[in-house]
């Protein structure tokens, strides 16, 4: 394979390479089929279906070839000059590759997912249209090589996304919808603004194994923690860190495949995954530390991370409830960043997969209970589990991997991060943990309790699917949840071994801190 670069032959054309090429079938593995799926009309299912399912196989081919690829030392690198000084560059390094994987998976799932939750609805080209270029732009923004092609993919996204929030077309939908996009374009703006400023002072900013801001000498000092300021605020929108959270639980009335992809794969995730970016390959960590800008954050992410869990013990609303956890559970990642040291690092990443598949399990399970029994809330619940006995089990081993139960994903996660602030010399973040754990029991265990040991005491709000042949609901709404949930398990009990998402952040850790040996 080439080296990722073109190359220009003897009469003047320049010659694209396979690793080149590499990141665009990526891209293009969900943009074609979602432009195709636009123009099909909507008694096409078969059809549509095709394109959603062969466009979700083909990247994860794609991305399969790449990470075999960068574990032997290929690079996948495609440039595209904007203007001069400006282009869109597509990356597939460790880290890019473990959110690139986290959503193709998710993406596949959540295809089949939507397939049988909107069956008979109408509108489905639109949603799988959008649905497709919501996928694109994450993946793009994943890939990002530099950070003028983040900012136009994480753009992007809040485009695509907007209309799958505003779906139904219900004036609650649309009143989410106008609030979701006063916050997104709010956080765009300031982001932009940090950009433009960093592009004055570096030209193109790459995003670059130990940062590029660190070449400026200490008289920039002061610009660099007003731009880490405006970089973090504008990021923070979508990752929903207090007090910038306000739009994610009104999202909520969007349909529970989107709920699933905002909260596991996309929009929230887009927005950890960028203050990951700007941490480790924009100032650099040890810069970002040496600017005094880690506790700060740290202490931001905290608070979010207690105050979303505490606003989750007040929800009736299963979805919204939902909602405060992962406002609490997506400032993890942000938390590992914060803590400086390679194991703070560990936890903080690995929580970028673990959280995408315990919460895109949870919100599987509350879309089956939406649509089989009517059930919206949590004072519905009293018995759905001897009704809905599967799905009930894969909601018990989110919540369970949510609340830090070992061997699951969560307990990974927290524990690399409670080793990541001792070895930061922060223990104060210990109790944050605690507090954590202990508020996650107090909101999941009593929906686990009514679902499991409470008897039903009135008919369901609305039974959509009977019982038949001993099926609880249809198989295309209790597949995804059964495999993520198992997923949730394996993670956990696997994570010592080869390949697992704990052994691959261990990569982009020893990447970050060149002198630490896993």
């Amino acid at each position: 394979m080439g080296e990722g670069l073109g190359v220009r032959d003897g009469r003047g054309v320049v010659s694209v390479t396979v690793n080149e090429t590499l990141p665009l079938l990526v891209l293009a593995s969900s943009l074609i089929p979602g432009l195709v799926i636009f123009s099909l009309p909507e008694e096409r299912h078969g059809l549509r279906r095709a394109f959603n399912l062969t466009g979700a196989v083909l990247k994860l081919l794609f991305i399969a070839i790449m990470l075999w690829g960068v574990l032997h030392g290929e690079s996948y690198v495609f440039r595209y000059s904007v203007l001069p000084g400006l282009e869109l560059v597509f990356k597939a390094d460790a880290l890019a590759l473990l959110f690139v994987t986290l959503s193709a998976v998710l993406w596949f799932f959540t295809t089949l997912y939507a397939i049988g939750y909107l069956e008979g609805s109408p509108h489905r080209s639109r949603f799988f249209g959008f649905f497709s270029l919501c996928v694109t732009a994450t993946v793009g923004v994943a890939m990002a090589g530099n950070l003028f092609t983040f900012f136009v993919f994480y753009e992007l996204l809040t485009l695509s996304t907007y209309p799958l929030v505003v779906h139904r077309g219900t004036p609650a939908a649309l009143r989410a919808g106008g609030v979701y996009l006063a916050y997104t374009l709010t956080g765009g703006a300031v982001l932009l603004a940090g950009v433009v400023w960093l592009y004055g002072l570096l030209g193109q900013v790459e995003f670059t194994q130990g940062g590029v801001a660190s070449t400026l000498g200490p008289e920039y000092a002061g610009q660099l923690r007003m731009i880490f300021f405006l970089l973090i605020a504008g990021l923070g929108v979508k990752a929903a860190l207090v007090p910038l959270h306000g739009w994610l639980p009104q999202a909520m009335v969007a349909p529970a495949p989107v709920s699933a992809l905002l909260h596991a794969v996309a929009v929230v995730k887009a927005g950890a995954f960028g203050i990951v970016r700007v941490v480790y390959e924009v100032y650099g960590v040890e810069f970002a530390q040496s600017l005094s800008l880690l506790v700060p954050l740290a202490v931001v992410a905290s608070l979010t991370i207690v105050w979303g869990s505490l606003r989750a013990l007040f929800q009736d609303d299963l979805k919204r409830r939902l909602a405060y956890s992962t406002i609490s559970q997506v400032s993890y990642i942000a938390l590992g960043v914060a803590l400086f040291g390679p194991v703070g690092t560990l936890g903080g990443i690995v929580h970028l997969v673990h959280q995408g598949i315990m919460k895109i399990t949870l919100f599987f399970c509350a879309g089956n209970y939406a649509e089989t029994l009517g059930i919206h809330k949590v004072s519905d619940m009293d018995g759905v589990g001897w009704r809905m006995p599967w799905t009930t089990a894969a909601f018990t081993i989110g919540a369970l991997g949510m609340i830090g139960v070992p061997p699951l994903a969560g307990f990974i996660s927290k524990w690399y991060l409670g080793l990541g602030a001792l070895e930061a010399g922060m223990p104060w973040v210990l109790a944050v943990l605690a507090v954590s754990t202990l508020l996650n029991a107090a909101y999941f265990l009593p929906i686990l309790h009514r679902a499991w040991f409470r008897p039903q005491t009135a008919p369901w709000p609305a039974e959509n699917i009977p019982m038949k042949n001993g099926r609880e609901t249809a198989w295309l709404l209790l597949l995804p949840p059964l495999v993520t949930a198992a997923a949730t398990l394996l993670v956990g009990l696997f994570a010592a071994s080869p390949l697992s998402p704990l052994d691959w952040a261990k990569l982009v850790a020893a990447r970050e801190y060149l002198n630490w040996a896993p």
